[in-house]
């Protein structure tokens, strides 16, 4: 006998019914409730998905940067990066997102699933500036499923208590590592080093 869930009916005599409230809670659109979190949050994950593959990638701003167009609609600025544009690319061929947002020191975190398109309107653009810099797009969601998750997973993990909290030093660096990946052709030292001020310089 297989210990392999190879359909959905095993998958459902395992689990059971879904809980009454995590129907309830669906919906096709942001309310007043949904978007007071949206407004609170400094951070979301973003995942798409694409011919080779699935993406998931952070984006942070100041709270609220994740603008509530309409509710149906989302807009996220395209912060400068490494141009690597992996989400970008995935949106651009297939329009399927999903989102998950998180408030530190809040258990329970907003999910959003819908489809997305890249725009470069200038105005709109412009009207996402910080520090006067503009991004090269702005992914404009239209929402189609709407929840809340319940705290379990983050007061599991201890997300946000500070004793649970490590020091950076702790692990190893993001240059050591690329020195360690180059067999060292690559001067991690130099790029540890240069970090801080290359941060300032770049962050927008």
């Amino acid at each position: 006998m297989s210990d392999t869930i190879c359909s959905i009916a095993e998958l459902e005599a395992i689990y059971g019914q879904i809980v009454p409230a995590a129907k309830l809670k669906v919906l096709d659109h942001i309310s007043e409730h949904y978007g007071q979190f949206i407004a609170a949050a400094p951070f979301v994950l973003l995942a798409t998905s694409g011919p080779e593959g699935l993406d998931c990638s952070p984006r942070g701003d100041p709270k609220g940067f994740v603008r509530i167009h309409d509710a149906k609609t989302l807009m996220i600025p395209d912060r400068r990066g490494n141009n690597r544009v992996d989400s970008l690319r995935n949106i651009v061929r297939d329009p399927r997102i999903a989102l998950l947002f998180m408030i530190p020191g809040i258990g329970e975190t907003m999910r959003v699933n819908g489809e997305a398109h890249l725009s470069t309107n200038l105005a709109l653009r412009e009207s996402f500036a910080m520090e006067d810099k503009i991004p090269a797009s702005v992914i404009v969601i239209t929402v189609r499923e709407i929840y809340t998750q319940c705290q379990k997973a983050l007061v599991r993990s201890k997300l946000w208590d500070p004793a649970t909290q490590i020091s950076r030093s702790a692990l190893p660096s993001t240059g050591s590592m690329l020195q360690a990946i180059s067999q060292g052709a690559f001067d991690g030292k130099a790029y540890d080093d240069d970090y801080p001020e290359r941060m300032k310089r770049t962050i927008y």
